[in-house]
């Protein structure tokens, strides 16, 4: 459970990350021919899966948690 939870965490944190380095770029004056090359287009390209699947990750865990949490109050009753 802390391994999914820190993947969610990390994931959306460098989704995020890449989101507001798109937002600084643009503002710094870069065109969309210049995010076509280098890394730019694995940044431009992170949120639309990492923010997703961190979500997914967040609620695999949510259940995770209520499935044990179910079984260890049914076993103490």
């Amino acid at each position: 459970e802390r391994i999914l939870a820190f993947m969610s965490l990390g994931i959306a944190l460098l989704s995020i990350l890449c989101f507001f380095a798109i937002i600084i770029g643009t503002w710094s004056g870069m065109t969309i021919e210049d995010f076509g090359s280098g890394i730019w287009p694995f940044v431009a390209l992170l949120p639309n899966i990492g923010l997703p699947l961190a979500f997914v990750l967040i609620i695999t865990l949510l259940v995770i948690t209520w499935v044990r949490r179910r079984r260890a109050n049914q076993a103490s009753s």
